[in-house]
């Protein structure tokens, strides 16, 4: 197989357990069957922007040319800290694309990946983002109206918990199981005040409180590294090993750890080897 790499794509089976499928160009590897093989992936040294298609030599925001990092309303900084969303400033890049992803309902979450944290994410992302994430487990606890309004709430909880993946710990090893519906009523409280001056600016109904069940999430994986060696395409154009499993964007091999969705836009062959 030759193409350019994405993000996995990955859904959960009746038993909740992740099925992961590597997208090369056009192109999907069933990967679960693959865990215990040999699989080598070989960068050609060539990067082709995921949205305009053009060979460039560096790869921004996941994937992205310069000239489209700079332009594309989802590479701005607002995606990666949505309370600063700049909209009614009349300053965004693209204001039909914020339409349909900034201004629909949106989740604020807890998950435990290396442990406790709060997230957000659009109502049509959910366990996806947990998955990305490497979650064991995930609780949606409001629904907010814009993704600005979920950035002001998880800034807010943010000063509680994490609000950040510590990727090496969650690669070596599932965390606790956290009750997380008690860990909701016991954050909640502490940031009614704010949610109350939320609710006073942007409308009485632009946060919904839920009352979801916790969401369980097994990653397909034999062995977990006890020390973590990342496999980075920049610096070394083929990565093989016995594939021994995968967690959130990461493939699991004997030689190391690498992060897929890191290299997006990277042309690389894939093949099973002995």
């Amino acid at each position: 197989m030759l193409g350019t790499l994405k993000k996995m794509r990955a859904h959960l089976d009746e038993a909740q357990q992740v099925q992961y499928q590597l997208v090369v160009g056009d192109e999907l590897l069933q990967l679960n069957p693959l865990i215990g093989k040999r699989l080598t992936l070989t960068h050609t040294g060539n990067i082709f922007c995921c949205n305009c298609g053009k060979k460039t030599k560096k790869s921004y925001s996941q994937g992205h040319c310069f000239v489209c990092m700079q332009k594309l309303a989802s590479c701005d900084m607002c995606i990666m800290k949505p309370e600063t969303c700049h909209y009614d400033q009349g300053t965004c890049r693209e204001p039909e694309w914020a339409q349909s992803h900034c201004f629909v309902p949106h989740y604020v979450y807890l998950s435990n990946t290396s442990g406790i944290k709060v997230g957000i994410t659009r109502h049509t992302q959910l366990p996806t983002r947990w998955i990305d994430q490497g979650a064991t487990q995930g609780l949606p606890i409001f629904k907010v109206a814009t993704r600005q309004i979920s950035g002001l709430v998880e800034v807010e909880l943010a000063k509680l918990i994490n609000d950040k993946t510590h990727w090496q710990a969650m690669l070596k090893g599932h965390a606790e199981d956290i009750d997380l519906t008690e860990k909701a009523a016991e954050l909640i409280p502490l940031i009614e005040a704010k949610l109350h001056e939320i609710g006073m600016q942007k409308g009485d109904y632009s946060i919904e409180r839920l009352q979801a069940e916790i969401q369980a999430i097994h990653y397909p994986i034999d062995t977990f590294p006890k020390k973590i060696t990342s496999h980075n395409f920049d610096k070394e154009a083929v990565v093989s090993g016995i594939l021994q499993g995968i967690k959130g964007q990461y493939l699991i091999f004997d030689t190391g750890v690498i992060n897929i969705r890191k290299f997006s836009a990277y042309e690389v062959s894939v093949a099973l080897t002995d």
